[in-house]
């Protein structure tokens, strides 16, 4: 049987099924595609720039023509920025949430593009899976929200977090280091990983159920009969690549919905 993973140039394939290389660090390194001015690109910055591409045609050709009966590709996109702007935005900031509607569209759009990325073939690959965009995307969101926290209340909003008087006052110094600690320092990071998380998972499901049931297959050959084994693998590995789209499209919903909970928090932190 061949080989299922090749993670070195000298392997000994009658032998071994996994190769490993001799410093995992070669397991990181991305070939770089080309190169502009002093910019390396790979097929992972590729990818990113395509994302941000792809969302600013869908909004610039979905919208520049305001028609009287729109096209169904204009109603698709006009039912994006609403379900943001009034399913997210305005439902969870309130009246206050319309200045915030082009950034949480914008991270919407962008989370959601990367992560289909993991279902789109040819790709196969969710930007979101690498740990260096929802870590910057989280980062973003939470400057915005501590800039309107402190902006808006001075230092009244790290006070009433500290110390917060709607909890009994026996409790009030643990709950509210509790809040200290989970909304100054943890916030960014329970958010990125969240999404790096589950796109994670996901990928690595798809790649070894689709990949082994292929392999298992193909290799007919050779194995006989128990070949078939690549055959429930192969029909789960579809049946994840549906509920990957469910989940590609949940996560930048959560995402979305949990940066405007963190936005609306710092306005109304009294609550």
């Amino acid at each position: 049987m061949t080989q299922v993973i090749l993670a070195a140039e000298v392997c000994d394939t009658a032998n071994e099924v996994i190769c490993a290389p001799a410093n995992v660090n070669d397991l990181f390194v991305h070939e770089v595609w080309f190169t502009i001015g002093g910019l390396e690109v790979t097929r992972f910055t590729f990818l990113c720039f395509l994302a941000a591409a792809i969302v600013v045609a869908l909004l610039f050709f979905g919208l520049k023509d305001r028609r009287i009966v729109p096209t169904k590709f204009g109603v698709m996109v006009e039912g994006l920025v609403s379900f943001v702007r009034d399913g997210i935005a305005r439902d969870v900031i309130g009246p206050e949430g319309g200045k915030y509607v082009p950034y949480l569209l914008s991270v919407f759009l962008f989370v959601l593009v990367g992560n289909l990325f993991e279902v789109t073939p040819f790709i196969n690959f969710p930007i979101t899976a690498r740990m260096a965009i929802p870590l910057f995307l989280a980062l973003v969101t939470y400057f915005i929200f501590m800039i309107v926290g402190f902006g808006r209340n001075r230092f009244q909003y790290l006070i009433a977090t500290a110390w917060p008087k709607h909890v009994p006052i026996g409790l009030r110094w643990l709950v509210g280091l509790i809040e200290l600690v989970s909304v100054f320092f943890l916030r960014p990071f329970t958010l990125a990983v969240r999404l790096f998380a589950n796109m994670v998972a996901g990928h690595l499901m798809l790649t070894l159920l689709l990949g082994s049931g292929v392999i298992f297959i193909a290799a007919i050959g050779d194995l006989g009969a128990r070949a078939l084994i690549g055959i429930p693998w192969l029909a789960l590995g579809i049946f994840i690549y549906g509920f990957e789209i469910v989940v590609s499209v949940l996560q930048a919903y959560i995402f979305t919905l949990l940066s405007a909970v963190y936005i609306e928090s710092s306005i109304h932190f009294e609550h």
